[in-house]
């Protein structure tokens, strides 16, 4: 049924503009079908629950939900037609939406939308956001991907770009493409008196260019290092000119850290790129309070201090056997990586002992597979923005050499990760296997074993709206590391809700589940949606992972989030923790911005050391 409804709105859309290709007054209709649609639409509950399900009204009727699947390419019908014009449309900031191009929003969001913000600027857009221009020929996969990178910026809330066909000559047509820009303004702080407060401004989109700009400051005047004043500012610059490179400056001044740095760095943002890489340069210092597994409750108290210069390039490369079903959306990657890292401030280090302290310079290289599609998708880490869900898979060999000053080693990594929607409509599971280590005379030093997998459900209706089950288990396995080098149960990584450093170790297993309730309620804008969790973890210490007690944590909340503004999503939490060291009580409540995830694509980057995270 869900179908055959969105059918019949993508070709009543297309029909109307074949009435008047070259105005944009066609996409004003798409409003009134959808209205009238939703009148008609509205007479069993049956049909309500329909509606709701494909469509958001959040800004006018406080509805929340809306799941746009398209399981096909839209662009293929207009494969090889010549793009005569293209058009910028963007939308206001609050109560608009890329698929109800008419939707009015209330008075105080127009006064905000139009006398607090500043649009993109088109010329930004068409120059560097574009991966068409007038004249070329229609590339649907070109067109998709293109819509996905919009919205993976994060000035960009949400974009469409839809295809115009013209009456008059039937081989052009116009590209229209939607933009709606997130609220670029941000201010953060913190006041406990006048001798200890912080402040901070953060502009996404400095004057519609994209360039963003954040700058926040801290004092403390009873502060133990003297370090009454601290600072940071990071400038970066999404896409310089065509070239899809982004470019960022940073400065920090802070207690625990202090960073100059500056870095390039170009993904590969397509199957169709070909180059990809960065240059970074910096010194950092790092004020690290590290626990030995073996006595946990004894902090180690130490700065880090060291300079470094970090370089890779890499090339991708069409399958070499176009006719196998794994030539499809797949390139060949090699690449190679240089770096080095010099410390002028750490603790005791030898051939033995801290050796992730070393000053050492590393030559990789790598070989890979990737593999990758994206279906759209709603309501899964977003609260209604279009969700670009990653499909395919990612296979890599990575191998080089470290010098370090206490001798040579080689390295040898294999990493494998692939993501599907299940058939049957069963939902979407990811999984990734990451093994890697150094190795000195037939020894492995500093290796790490892990393995990943998630499950997210597919929209399970409820009543007027909807929920999703979420799914984790992690395993992770430090092989041969130094007693300050371990892993930690607590936070994102384990049990959530929890940071404690007792619970240490080379080993670690954990499985988690949540359910979040999408609620069909909205405060002023925001989307609501409840939660209830569980998480159970085991980490090794000084002992066997087995024997480790069941670390437990259990509990519920919810989330406000409005998708229209860059601030983090606010999360209230409520936690039963029954046996965690160190508890005072074992109920926890917590209040924080949770930054939304995103889920991990399958492009391949630089050659890399795994990660004992």
């Amino acid at each position: 049924m869900f179908r055959y409804v969105l059918l019949f709105l993508l070709l009543s859309t297309y029909a109307s503009a074949q009435k008047n290709p070259d105005s944009l007054e066609v996409y004003s209709r798409d409003s009134l079908r959808y209205t009238n649609l939703k009148a008609r639409m509205s007479k069993t509950k049956f049909s309500r629950a329909v509606y709701r399900l494909l469509f958001r009204d959040v800004y006018n009727q406080g509805k929340v939900t809306e799941v746009k699947e398209i399981e096909t390419n839209p662009f293929t019908p207009y494969e090889g037609m010549v793009i005569r014009k293209i058009y910028i449309r963007q939308l206001d900031i609050l109560g608009e939406s890329v698929y109800d191009t008419t939707r009015e929003g209330k008075r105080l969001e127009k006064f905000l939308s139009k006398n607090l913000h500043t649009n993109t600027r088109e010329g930004i857009i068409r120059r560097s956001f574009l991966l068409f221009s007038e004249g070329d020929d229609i590339q649907a996969q070109m067109l998709k991907d293109n819509e996905r990178l919009l919205r993976t910026n994060r000035t960009i809330t949400d974009a469409r770009i839809i295809v115009v066909p013209r009456k008059d000559v039937t081989w052009m047509a116009d590209v229209v493409v939607l933009i709606q820009d997130s609220w670029s303004l941000n201010f953060r702080g913190g006041f406990n008196s006048f001798n200890k407060f912080n402040i901070g401004v953060e502009d996404i989109n400095v004057r519609g260019t994209t360039h963003s700009q954040l700058t926040r400051i801290r004092w403390d005047g009873n502060d133990s290092l003297r370090k009454k004043f601290q600072f940071r500012t990071i400038y970066t610059v999404p896409y310089i000119g065509k070239t899809f490179i982004t470019g960022q400056a940073s400065f920090i001044y802070e207690r625990d850290l202090e960073e100059r740095s500056i870095r390039f760095y170009r993904r590969f943002l397509t199957n169709e790129t070909k180059y990809a890489g960065a240059v970074e340069t910096g010194q950092t210092m790092i004020r690290q309070i590290k626990r030995n597994p073996s006595d946990t409750e004894e902090p180690i108290i130490f700065p880090t201090k060291f300079n470094y210069y970090d370089v890779w390039l890499g090339r991708s490369f069409k399958f070499p056997f176009p006719a196998s079903r794994l030539a499809e959306n797949s390139r060949i990657v090699i690449a190679a990586r240089h770096n080095k890292y010099h410390y002028t401030e750490r603790p005791e280090v030898s051939p033995y002992i801290n050796k992730v302290y070393w000053n050492k310079s590393a030559t990789l290289l790598s070989l890979g597979y990737s593999n990758r599609n994206y279906k759209r998708d709603v309501l899964i880490y977003g609260f209604g923005r279009t969700e670009d869900v990653p499909v395919g898979n990612l296979f890599a060999l990575t191998a080089g050499r470290e010098d370090t000053e206490f001798g040579a080693r080689g390295y040898a990594g294999l990493q494998y990760a692939r993501g599907k929607y299940l058939p049957h409509n069963l939902g979407y599971m990811y999984g990734l296997i990451n093994i890697g280590s150094y190795i000195k005379e037939a020894k492995a030093q500093q290796g790490v074993i892990s393995a990943q997998l998630n499950y997210i459900s597919n929209l399970i209706p409820f009543r007027y709206s909807f929920f999703r089950q979420f799914f984790t288990g992690r395993y992770t396995r430090g092989v041969n590391r130094d007693p300050l080098d371990y892993l930690n149960i607590s936070g994102n990584e384990g049990i959530r809700g929890i940071n404690s450093e007792q619970l240490i170790g080379t080993t670690r297993l954990t499985l988690g589940t949540e359910t979040v309730f999408f609620s069909d309620k909205s405060l002023l804008g925001f989307r609501i949606a409840y939660f209830v969790f569980a998480d159970i973890g085991l980490v090794n210490g000084a002992e066997s992972i087995w024997k480790s007690p069941l670390y437990q944590g259990y509990g519920l909340g919810l989330r406000l989030r409005n998708e229209n503004l860059t601030f983090n999503t606010l999360q209230l939490r409520i936690g039963y923790y029954p046996n965690i060291p160190g508890n005072s009580s074992v109920f926890r409540f917590g209040a924080d911005g949770n930054v939304p995830l995103r889920l991990r694509d399958f492009d391949i980057s630089a050659p890399s050391i795994a990660p004992l995270q």
